[in-house]
């Protein structure tokens, strides 16, 4: 009999994908600028009163720098809490992040590189792998992206 654990299994690559997609989003917000939403000047004419029959007005003025604010302070509180989720991390393991994931030059650096010429000295590619997933996964638990394993139903060794 196998030994019961109450841990769930974890799926690898759905986990790896959520935590990529995570960084990528850093990425987004911490180099690309968005462009802020401004008020139109165009006068619009109605025979209809402003009011609705709420009796509620709109500010088209004050919700857009509610928007522009709120959006900013979203962005920026994001990415810091990935530099913190990072920087909890051991060494190796937040350097490969770092200088693989978190650059603006991330499309054009590889693995590869990475383990080859970033480390000092360098590493083999399994090595780095096993970092990689550590890291992953330690950046997964503090960020709460893990994905568990689906059980089936009935199980592996129940057979009729």
């Amino acid at each position: 009999m196998g030994q019961q654990s109450f841990l769930p299994e974890i799926d690898r690559k759905r986990t790896q994908a959520a935590v990529e997609a995570a960084l990528e989003k850093y990425r987004i917000y911490k180099y690309l600028s968005v462009e802020e939403r401004e008020a139109s000047t165009t006068a619009a004419y109605s025979d209809m009163p402003r009011s609705s029959p709420t009796n509620v007005t709109s500010d088209q003025t004050a919700s857009i720098a509610i928007y522009n604010v709120d959006s900013q302070a979203y962005r920026d509180e994001y990415c810091k809490r990935v530099e913190r989720a990072v920087k909890r991390m051991p060494k190796m393991e937040s350097f490969l992040i770092e200088s693989r994931y978190m650059t603006k030059e991330h499309d054009y650096i590889t693995d590869y590189h990475v383990y080859n010429f970033a480390f000092q000295p360098p590493m083999s590619g399994g090595k780095y792998a096993t970092i990689r997933w550590k890291a992953f996964y330690k950046f997964a638990s503090i960020m709460n992206l893990l994905v568990e394993r689906e059980q089936r139903k009935g199980g592996d060794n129940e057979r009729n």
